[in-house]
């Protein structure tokens, strides 16, 4: 199948208020293009440079998403112009966003990514850091930096009620959240692989890459 086609199937199979992030990471300007004519306008990078030589290069009504892992000297590349950073795992990142969104005059949106994969190389931090960010003084005081939801990664595994099991556990996180953070409305969690679990799970945004682009080269 061509990218257009995957493009269409999913956006077919996702039901109403679930986006599709394309996770375009190594993939050349004109795949991302066929995607585009396709109708597809979110797309997830996980790598700061790439991301912005794309943006500069590429159509303005494309919305970026962050979705590897952040370090805070990167922050300023991407705050002109990302949309939702997926992987915020400290109050001092966030500040860092929240400085840079300041200068270049505009909100960015974030999710904290919580830790719910077994695997110790996932990022993320558990259910009562999060809670701290959220009620700190720091956090509440800032005009630029918005959380609006979690994002969480399932171990890499063939055990599909392992995979179930975590989702579960962070779309019941962000159910509680909710109750004090009703602003809370986003759940990230599903990819290529384990997709239609997340949506059994409640998942608001799924991150789809190899499935539509074909599998990444890393040379």
């Amino acid at each position: 199948m061509t990218i257009s086609e995957n493009i269409k199937k999913y956006r077919s199979e996702l039901p109403e208020g679930v986006k599709l992030v394309a996770i375009s990471k190594t993939k050349p300007n004109e795949d991302l293009m066929e995607a585009y004519e396709a109708g597809q306008r979110i797309f997830g990078e996980n790598k700061i440079q790439e991301m912005t030589d794309k943006w500069e290069q590429l159509p303005k009504d494309i919305e970026w998403h962050m979705v590897g892992h952040v370090q805070r000297n990167k922050v300023k590349y991407m705050a002109p112009y990302v949309s939702l950073i997926h992987a915020v795992d400290s109050l001092k990142l966030l500040k860092e966003i929240n400085k840079r969104a300041k200068q270049n005059e505009r909100t960015i949106h974030c999710l904290l990514q919580i830790k719910i994969a077994e695997e110790d190389s996932k990022f993320g931090i558990s259910r009562d850091e999060a809670r701290e960010i959220l009620e700190s003084e720091a956090y509440q005081k800032m005009k630029h930096a918005q959380i609006v939801g979690l994002m969480g990664m399932a171990t890499f595994t063939d055990d599909e009620a392992q995979v179930r099991q975590e989702f579960e556990r962070l779309q019941h996180i962000a159910a509680d959240f909710q109750k004090d953070f009703p602003e809370l409305t986003e759940v990230s969690m599903g990819m290529s692989g384990d997709y239609h679990i997340a949506l059994e799970c409640g998942t608001t945004m799924v991150r789809i890459g190899s499935s539509i682009f074909g599998e990444r080269n890393y040379n």
